[in-house]
């Protein structure tokens, strides 16, 4: 018994010091060795000051600006509150906000069929991307507040759009974060 004791002890230290400190940290080292940006969380600087990611979603409402999609997390983009609002179909405060939102954008472009992107939220919450098609519904609002022409905003929203990953994962994609600072450095704000 005692012999048995001994061995389950001294297997249970060499398996924690194994798997639950050197494996962790030789695989830290070699993620930041072989892609540091990602394993730093693949942070955006600016001016030297860290203003936000190209995994996290950001809210946008300045109407000068392209707007994320809708979040359900927290009070919005909380990243310690990430999920879905799990609402079902049926559910009043769901029906609202989803009326709510599709008046507003309706007023932004009558008559344009509103990219459902811009009325639902992720899964997450905490998406950074929306559909070309939702990009391209807010050009109007935005070619108008900032005095820009469409068709160079329409620029834009092509350079920042990521194709499908390997040419048949997912959808094409534009990051909301990226757009809207090269929507700064390229036509600054009057």
């Amino acid at each position: 018994m005692k012999t048995n004791l001994n061995t389950a002890i001294r297997f249970t230290l060499i398996t924690t010091l194994l798997l639950g400190i050197l494996y962790p940290l030789v695989m830290t080292g070699l993620a930041h060795w072989l892609s540091p940006m990602q394993a730093n969380g693949s942070l955006i600087m600016k001016n030297g000051e860290v203003i936000g990611s190209h995994l996290i979603g950001q809210p946008f409402t300045s109407d000068k600006y392209f707007h994320s999609r809708p979040s359900a997390a927290g009070n919005g983009y909380d990243p310690l509150s990430s999920g879905g609002s799990n609402l079902a179909p049926t559910n009043h405060a769901l029906v609202e906000r989803v009326q709510k939102d599709v008046a507003a954008l309706q007023q932004e472009n009558p008559g344009v069929p509103i990219p459902v992107d811009l009325i639902t939220t992720s899964a997450s919450g905490l998406d950074p991307h929306i559909s070309p098609a939702a990009a391209q519904f807010q050009i109007a609002r935005i070619s108008k507040v900032r005095g820009i022409d469409a068709q160079k905003l329409q620029q834009l929203v092509q350079k920042h759009t990521e194709p499908r990953q390997f040419g048949f994962l997912g959808e094409p994609r534009v990051n909301v974060l990226e757009l809207n600072l090269d929507l700064d450095s390229s036509f600054p704000a009057r």
